[in-house]
């Protein structure tokens, strides 16, 4: 029979040979675990007469208390060591050379809403604001698309679940709805110009469509407002956007809210209208729609519709800026590549 003198010695040896915590937790469990072999030695007091009883507990006592202070001990060792190697990972050598501060710069989507708005305010507009989270009246109602209006369905909407002024809330499709809230924050202060850069929701997503997206939309409202001045607004941004002399015409389209509408063609920035892929071999690409506002709305926005005039307009500044920095691929925009992103440091616009 193993003496316990002879078991001591081994857990001590044990112990003093474990590498590391793990292995200092088995060598534990192994003596003074509950079915260790330094703890099971108590069991054998039971069979000795009284008068030696308390001398085996005794020593069986002192060998447990050794073994256990052996084993702090050792725990406190590899501890400091455990330490000590993360220390030593983490270490920075200050004698090497800096990396060095490299500037931000802005986001491309950023840049073009910033050249956007500072060229719009260059010829008078505003730059209004309004909540992502809409109520049914102002992102659909007040643009002349009630509940059973077919054009609906070209807006493919998130709804949630809450309410908000007592109609269930979206996540608005357009930025018009912020056209509906300065244009009735106005209404007895008119003459109004506006121009509303925003984020728009709506569920899709592909080369060219994300679920979230941006856009600008621009209202003018006046005595005699009519559609040259649009055509003429227009023109002259577009001009100023791409830094070039364009040709622009205008097709007949359809939009609830602004009767006539057109949608707005301009030369291909590309090959300049000679036809290339981007503008599928036609020398035009579609970059917006606009129209007069259709006296439903100015109605529903409490504006004399017999006395006042208005034309809106409205464009993706996603797409601006993939033709304006020549990008294919508008998920490019949303990846946060660093080599995509880089390449737009410097400038504003």
């Amino acid at each position: 029979m193993v003496s316990l003198t002879e078991l001591t010695g081994r857990a001590l040896a044990d112990i003093s040979a474990s590498a590391d915590i793990a292995r200092l937790e088995e060598a534990r469990v192994h003596w003074l675990g509950k079915k260790g072999l330094i703890t099971e030695q108590l069991k054998s007091l039971g069979a000795m007469p009284a008068e030696q009883r308390k001398e085996a507990g005794a020593r069986i006592n002192e060998a447990k208390e050794a073994v256990q202070a052996a084993i702090d001990a050792r725990r406190t060792v590899l501890e400091a060591e455990e330490i000590s190697r993360k220390l030593a990972q983490g270490r920075i050598d200050i004698t090497l050379d800096g990396r060095g501060e490299v500037p931000g710069g802005l986001h491309p989507v950023t840049r073009a809403r910033l050249r956007i708005e500072r060229l719009f305010r260059e010829v008078g507009f505003e730059v209004a604001e309004g909540p992502e989270i809409e109520d049914d009246f102002h992102n659909f109602s007040a643009l002349n698309v009630p509940a059973n209006h077919p054009a609906r369905a070209m807006h493919d909407t998130f709804y949630l679940e809450h309410e908000v002024e007592g109609e269930r809330a979206l996540l608005r499709t357009h930025t018009s709805p912020v056209q509906i809230r300065a244009l009735r924050a106005a209404r007895d202060n008119l003459p109004l110009a506006v121009i509303a850069p925003g984020r728009v929701y709506r569920m899709d997503s592909d080369a060219t469509h994300t679920p979230m997206f941006h856009q600008v939309e621009g209202l003018l409202v006046d005595e005699g407002v009519s559609f040259a001045n649009l055509k003429a607004i227009l023109h002259g941004f577009m001009e100023a956007f791409f830094e070039r002399d364009l040709s622009m015409r205008l097709r007949p389209s359809y939009f609830p809210f602004t009767e006539p509408s057109a949608e707005v063609d301009i030369t291909c920035v590309a090959c300049g209208g000679s036809g290339c892929r981007l503008c599928k071999h036609t020398g035009w690409i579609e970059v917006l729609g606009c129209g007069m506002v259709h006296p439903n709305v100015l109605t529903a926005c409490e504006v004399d519709s017999e006395r006042y005039t208005a034309y809106a307009f409205g464009m993706g500044i996603d797409r601006l800026a993939m033709l304006r920095y020549g990008v294919t691929d508008l998920r490019l925009f949303f990846e946060n590549d660093l080599r995509f992103l880089r390449q737009f440091r410097g400038g504003w616009s």
